[in-house]
Order: structure tokens, then C-alpha cells, then sequence
């Protein structure tokens, strides 16, 4: 199959995935419940034995994420304050990563120590894979650099599906052990954080995608 069409298609797929999550999301923010998504991770934080991360309110709408380096749980503004199943869902998926960063959770562990290796490839990639095109009558080797480059971040990409899949389980069990979730409203936040998880996975399809495309150019020079 042509690369061109597996990245269109992975372009189309990803618009796709971001609208359904947005509407899965407003959907389910209607669903209210007794809790409001600060106090859904002050508690799941405490019974799991985790006193020192901080909840936090953040600006911006699924801006939700944990910073391990720092121990805070960042909640959007929507999220942390309101009463609803969806933000009881991404709540308690954060918990999952503070969770796993407590117990040591291999994969995390990866990915963080890939941080600063991304961080650093992001900088530079772009420019030195135009560079690799421009120059590749001449010599392929800027061309294989950026690749190396790109393929840090397609790493990363891969490494972050376990994570996240493994912190939508725990925050889906957590949900359901508590009764936070009850019967009806258990598979709304299954539902809400499969969405969130299509994210990741077609990001990570679409890293593989272009880089296969780049290792094409530099094979065939």
C-alpha cells in the first residue's frame, strides 16, 4: 500500500478520533455525579497511599496531565471543578500515572528517561530531514541522521500506548471498586478514555507511517 494514502489516511483518521472525543466528552459531562474530578483524585490519590502529589487547576479544556518531575496532578479548569462522569474519568486516569510513577511502573520509566532524548530531536528534525531531501544526490547521510532522529520520537510514541492504556485500566477500576462509576455510567468513562487512547494510538501509527516513508527516500537514493 502507498505510504501517501497510510498518512491521509492516518490524517483523516486522527480529525476523525478528535471530534468523537470531544463530542464523547460533552456527552458525558452532562452525566453528573457527587464528586467533582479534584476531589475524585484527592481521594484515589489517598487510598493508594499517595500523600505528596499535588491536584492543581490548569487553563485550557483535555489539558489534563501529570508531571512526574514535579509530583502535580494538572486538571483543566472543567475537570477539576465539575460534578460529571467525564471528568471523574480523566481525573482518575491521571491518578493512574501517579500511581504508576509510585510503584515503579517499567514502561513510565521508559518513557521518561526518553524525555530529554525527544525533547533535544524535536528541535533539530525537521531541519535536518529538509536538509537529508535537499542533499540527497549528493550524500544520504544528513537524510539517515534525521531519521534517527524521527525514530526517537516514533519511540516514544510506542512506549506511551502502555502507559496510558495501562493508567485508563487502573482509573476504570478504581472507579468501578469505589461506586464512583455505577453500572450505567462505568462504560460512559470506558468509553470516554478508549477516545482519549484512539488518540495515542493513531499518533503512533501515523510516526511509523512517516518514518518508513523518510527510510524509503534514503533506500532508494
Amino acid at each position: 500500500m502507498n505510504i501517501w494514502l497510510i498518512l491521509i489516511a492516518v490524517m483523516v483518521a486522527s480529525a476523525f478520533i478528535q471530534q468523537t472525543l470531544q463530542r464523547k466528552f460533552r456527552k458525558y459531562s452532562e452525566v453528573g455525579i457527587p464528586l467533582s474530578g479534584a476531589e475524585v483524585a484527592s481521594r484515589m490519590l489517598r487510598e493508594n497511599g499517595i500523600m505528596d502529589v499535588k491536584v492543581m487547576s490548569i487553563s485550557g479544556e483535555l489539558t489534563d496531565h501529570y508531571d512526574p518531575t514535579n509530583k502535580t496532578l494538572n486538571l483543566s479548569e472543567s475537570v477539576y471543578n465539575q460534578r460529571n462522569i467525564a471528568a471523574a474519568a480523566v481525573a482518575a486516569h491521571e491518578c493512574g500515572h501517579a500511581i504508576q510513577h509510585a510503584t515503579g511502573y517499567a514502561p513510565l520509566q521508559l518513557r521518561s528517561s526518553l524525555v530529554k532524548v525527544v525533547s533535544f530531536s524535536n528541535k533539530y528534525v525537521s531541519w535536518v530531514l529538509l536538509l537529508g531531501v535537499l542533499m540527497i544526490n549528493v550524500t544520504s547521510s544528513f537524510l539517515w541522521l534525521g531519521i534517527a532522529l524521527f525514530a526517537a520520537s516514533t519511540l516514544f510514541s510506542l512506549v506511551t500506548l502502555p502507559v496510558e492504556i495501562n493508567a485508563s485500566s487502573r482509573a476504570v477500576q478504581w472507579l468501578d471498586s469505589t461506586g464512583i462509576a455505577t453500572y450505567e455510567t462505568k462504560p460512559m468513562a470506558e468509553d470516554a478514555l478508549k477516545w482519549a487512547a484512539y488518540t495515542y494510538v493513531i499518533a503512533a501509527v501515523g510516526s511509523i507511517a512517516t518514518l518508513l516513508y523518510y527510510i524509503g527516500i534514503a533506500r532508494n537514493r
